[in-house]
């Protein structure tokens, strides 16, 4: 398998140094990659569950695959999340072909898109909601390992898998309404600020459509994550897209690593005219 060229690619909760982080297949989707610019929209080292004790090799092949990925060229901007967000003291840290910061403006083609996490919208990852936030998540991480346990079970049986967070999700109005809030908020305030394209994580759900008001309209991109949905957003010949892992793809063939090395990237290229923007929310 050669790896696919693409100018741009957003990942977000991926969530290293849990039960429910997918590594192995995120190695798999890294190797076959080569982005100019690769962003981690937060949320990607669980910062709120990390042990010593629990971080196997294929989440550190993760970190690694990253690092590779910048040895060959590929830009790579940090974007601090609610559960890494022990990092945002050292905000606005750039190291070499390493950026690190809490929110971002990049523009494309002469299109803006702007990039954030999320949990600003979120107010139970503040204050005293927060311990009760951390508690879910112990909770969330231990019925996705269930789940695990059960789609295991009915692969043999020859049934398809399900997923009990979805299902429990779906199933509860509230957090179904919470969603499409916080995905209008974000758009809302995207139109106001005059931008093309917003682009969030943190709630787990990919997603891209239009999103109109009476001042406008902008399109709304979350990249969804790497704990159930296993997606990406990438950036190719001028347009948006929302990626879907499936393993098929990548049982054919090992991975061909490219030798050719990529220019360092301050703009991509001309075609893409891609400027980076440090401005305020």
């Amino acid at each position: 398998m050669t790896r696919r060229t693409l100018d741009v690619v957003v990942l977000s909760d991926i969530h290293l140094g849990t039960y429910g982080c997918h590594a192995k297949e995120l190695v798999h989707y890294l190797k076959s990659i080569s982005p100019q610019l690769l962003i981690l929209n937060g949320d990607v080292i669980d910062g709120w569950q990390f042990s010593k004790s629990y971080f196997p090799t294929a989440h550190m092949q993760v970190i690694k695959e990253i690092l590779d990925l910048m040895s060959r060229g590929t830009r790579v901007i940090y974007i601090t999340g609610n559960h890494d967000e022990m990092l945002r003291r050292y905000s606005d840290l750039s190291l070499g072909n390493f950026q690190l910061t809490d929110k971002l403006v990049i523009e494309m083609n002469g299109e803006k898109t702007w990039i954030f996490h999320g949990d600003v919208f979120d107010a139970t990852t503040k204050g005293s909601a927060k311990i009760i936030a951390k508690l879910g998540g112990v909770g969330y991480d231990w019925l996705i390992l269930a789940n695990r346990f059960i789609n295991w079970v009915l692969t043999r049986l020859g049934q398809p898998k399900m997923s009990l967070s979805k299902q429990v999700k779906n199933g509860v109005k509230k957090a179904v309404r919470w969603i499409a809030d916080f995905e209008q908020t974000a758009a809302e305030l995207a139109i106001d600020k005059g931008y093309d394209y917003v682009i969030c994580g943190h709630i787990h759900q990919p997603q891209q459509r239009v999103i109109k008001t009476n001042s406008g309209q902008v399109t709304y991109l979350n990249s969804g994550d790497w704990i159930e949905n296993l997606t990406a957003l990438e950036y190719n010949n001028k347009e948006w897209k929302i990626y879907h892992y499936q393993e098929n793809d990548f049982e054919m063939a090992p991975v061909i690593s490219i030798q050719k090395q990529l220019p360092e990237l301050n703009v991509l290229t001309d075609e893409v005219g891609l400027h980076i923007h440090q401005l305020p929310f």
